[in-house]
């Protein structure tokens, strides 16, 4: 199974005698970038073949549920944070090595998960937003409508939905 790579990266099949450090020199880049890039991998123990994420930045935010988002023009951390019903704390928290008065169109940060436990009305349940998820292909494994959805989850940009993140969904009956 090819390796699903974050933003502003790209695999890289690892050589015999490839360590993150020779890879972080090669490609002009840091050991903890693709420490950060490739979380749950053994770097003392990469194997050939292994395919691994390479950062195209030198500084690579961690992001332990895998939110990357990339900077647009015109993006600020305040207009970050209210497009994924975050505080601008905990953005900042979740990126230090991040000037916010110089956010440069390209980069990736990362958004951390601190939304609250949601608490569904009756006839209704959570899900757990996975990678790829959009409003519509959840809706249609919950054969309802995306406009049902926005009504379950008010406040909620269906733009900018977090992995991790929980949503009321219809029943499944």
């Amino acid at each position: 199974m090819a390796r699903q790579c974050p933003p502003n990266t790209f695999s890289y099949s690892i050589k015999p005698g490839d360590t993150f450090y020779s890879i972080a020199q090669r490609y002009d880049t840091t050991v903890p970038a693709l420490v950060s890039a490739n979380p749950g991998i053994d770097f003392n123990n990469l194997q050939p073949g292994m395919t691994i994420c390479v950062p195209r930045q030198k500084q690579y935010p961690s992001c332990p549920e895998g939110n990357y988002y990339t900077i647009k023009a015109n993006d600020t951390f305040f207009s970050i944070a209210r497009n994924f019903n975050i505080s601008v704390d905990d953005l900042r928290e979740a990126n230090p090595a991040v000037n916010p008065d110089k956010l440069i169109t390209g980069q990736v940060i990362c958004i951390p998960l601190a939304t609250p436990p949601v608490r569904c009305p009756a006839g209704t349940q959570t899900y757990t937003i996975q990678r790829g998820d959009t409003y519509y292909s959840i809706a249609q494994r919950f054969n309802t409508t995306v406009q049902r959805l926005n009504s379950l989850n008010p406040g909620l940009n269906p733009n900018y939905l977090l992995i991790g993140q929980q949503i009321c969904v219809p029943n499944n009956h």
